[in-house]
């Protein structure tokens, strides 16, 4: 059994992986689902117990996909899923929620994210988030593709300071959030969840990441995940539909980025000098 993941902790202390395995794009294709189960299930083996997905990702079937993965192994899975802005009323919340469980074949998620910002009221998102904590059907809640402004006004709802992570576009190429959302997310002691954390394999013909992982034996792309995972308060959730992909996930969690590699990044993939909007694929 390899060792034990980073963690990084919720603001109640609660230690999360800094590595997960996100789903975007799985359950689409029913020919790729045992490959896709496979996937999820060697990375439990390997350590990698964060699972994310959504609702929204194959209209349920990503869901499907992991509930298969997870089933009876529960208890190894910090379990994230996400309701849509469509559906966040107080009412739809909870049925999605109830919908989202079934398929996942499980009684409670541990993280429960409005997906991105729409019509309805945080306020009410909030209530109905709230009520299904109560019930034991989610454990923390939380949102995703929210910028700063947004967890502003999120902390201005009753009990809106309960939220306990923001996932957002977070990767080499897409490093706006440095400039005020992840510092701001820090003071709060809330951590950030990257999702395509490598860019959806745009990264990989970058010359300089070439370099670096030749000198680390590595790929690029764990290079560029390796330096995700560097950066305090955040969660990489790359989704691997692969076995040899999720080992190489895994083995990024131990690349150690001198300060020469470091420097070369920062030359290359420039740190933000004023704000940007939010970004989101």
């Amino acid at each position: 059994m390899p060792d034990p993941l980073p963690t990084t902790p919720l603001p109640d202390g609660t230690p999360l992986p800094v590595l997960g395995q996100g789903t975007w794009g799985m359950g689409e294709d029913r020919g790729r689902r045992a490959t896709e189960v496979d996937a999820l299930k060697l990375g439990l083996d390997l350590g990698i117990g964060l699972i994310d997905t959504a609702e929204m990702y194959g209209n349920g079937g990503a869901e499907e996909v992991v509930g298969e993965a997870i089933a009876g192994r529960r208890d190894a899975v910090t379990l994230v899923s996400k309701v849509l802005p469509t559906n966040a009323s107080r009412s739809r919340t909870v049925a999605s929620c109830e919908r989202s469980l079934r398929r996942l074949g499980t009684d409670h998620l541990d993280i429960y994210l409005l997906h991105w910002r729409g019509s309805v009221p945080l306020a009410e998102t909030v209530e109905a988030f709230e009520s299904l904590k109560a019930a034991g059907k989610i454990r923390y809640w939380g949102v995703s593709n929210f910028d700063t402004e947004d967890m502003e006004e999120l902390f201005e709802v009753s009990d809106g300071d309960a939220v306990a992570t923001n996932q957002v576009l977070y990767n080499l190429n897409r490093r706006g959030v440095e400039y005020d959302l992840l510092p701001w997310c820090r003071d709060v002691q809330m951590p950030v969840m990257a999702y395509s954390p490598i860019e959806q394999g745009r990264l990989l013909d970058h010359p300089d990441l070439i370099r670096i992982a030749a000198h680390h034996g590595a790929t690029p792309a764990q290079i560029a995940l390796a330096w995700v995972l560097k950066q305090p308060g955040v969660v990489a959730i790359p989704k691997a539909a692969t076995l040899d992909h999720v080992r190489q996930n895994r083995a990024a969690v131990e690349i150690a980025l001198d300060a020469g590699d470091l420097d070369t990044i920062e030359r290359a993939f420039h740190a933000p000098r004023k704000k940007r909007p939010l970004e989101m694929i």
